[in-house]
């Protein structure tokens, strides 16, 4: 996501310096014409908007709370987009740790794939204090098809997890329908085709449906591991909420029948495979994708055109 958040800033006229606790992202930064860095301290010292991606809540903890990190760093006015899926507890303390040095915070999940990400194909959330909304606006602009400005602090997230909750189902939705078309002869192009036409395609079925085909779960737009964090996060907060979620209830299985059979790395489309061995349907297996790490931080310092 980062990667993608930082070339679509550029490409839309920002100057935006990023950093990665890896290398390999930071050098993809500098071929796109950015400024990469080799610490949190260097981005946040010339920056007044930062944009974090996070994959886990010890990404949080490291990024935020760590030593030189942005609590520490960040000047007195700097307004942070936080657009990783977190429990929403992690993000209230995101922002009343940074509020305490002057810092503001908005909660503007995503809801789209990382292949969505690259193509700009993604919406933004965005909640929280509306002046640093109008900071922002800009930046988050420049790296999504659509901004919603969604009210006080945690809408976003709290509507991140409605959203996940039906990805959560109809990429199994999506998975069924594959796995009956398999069984009964169907042409999967064909079936791919017509039902994309019609009163039963969802986004799920258009952006997951193709992996499915295909077979191959390599190039994860989504890791099952990393999903099997926002599953968890969907089912507390329901838990939280007394709220009945039955479909959702029973999409988990299949998640954790991919991790079961070694998909951790692959893409959640994989759940097709799983649906095919309880089929009895026989496909060559892909081997494990090779993983690419994305800068995490970006920032908008100025127009450059």
């Amino acid at each position: 996501m980062g990667g993608a958040f930082a070339r679509h800033l550029l490409s839309d006229g920002f100057a935006v310096t990023g950093f990665d606790i890896a290398a390999k992202p930071r050098v993809a930064l500098k071929k796109q014409g950015g400024k990469p860095v080799s610490s949190i301290a260097a981005v946040t010292r010339g920056c007044t908007v930062l944009v974090t991606s996070l994959p886990s809540i010890a990404a949080v903890n490291a990024a935020y709370y760590g030593k030189g990190g942005i609590v520490d760093t960040a000047k007195r006015g700097t307004v942070i987009i936080e657009t990783s899926t977190l429990p929403l507890a992690v993000k209230h303390e995101i922002r009343e740790r940074c509020a305490k040095r002057g810092i503001a915070v908005l909660d503007c999940p995503v809801s789209g794939t990382g292949a969505q990400a690259a193509v700009r194909d993604i919406a933004i959330y965005a909640s929280g204090d509306r002046k640093a909304y109008a900071k922002a606006e800009a930046a988050l602009k420049g790296f999504s098809r659509s901004v919603y400005y969604c009210g006080e602090y945690g809408n976003g997230s709290k509507l991140k997890y409605v959203a996940n909750l039906l990805v959560t189902i109809h990429n199994l939705s999506t998975a069924e329908a594959m796995v009956m078309g398999l069984k009964s002869g169907l042409d999967l192009e064909l079936l791919y085709k017509v039902i994309k036409d019609g009163a039963g395609t969802s986004r799920m079925f258009e952006v997951r449906g193709p992996m499915m085909i295909a077979s191959d779960y390599r190039r994860a737009t989504m890791k099952v591991e990393v999903y099997k964090k926002d599953i968890d996060i969907i089912e507390q907060f329901a838990a939280d909420l007394h709220c009945p979620v039955p479909l959702f209830e029973a999409s988990k299985p299949f998640y954790a029948a991919a991790l079961a059979q070694g998909r951790a790395f692959e893409d959640t489309a994989s759940i097709c495979a799983v649906l095919e061995q309880m089929a009895g349907i026989q496909r060559k297996r892909q081997t494990k994708p090779k993983t690419t790490a994305t800068p995490s931080i970006s920032t908008r310092t100025r127009k450059t055109r």
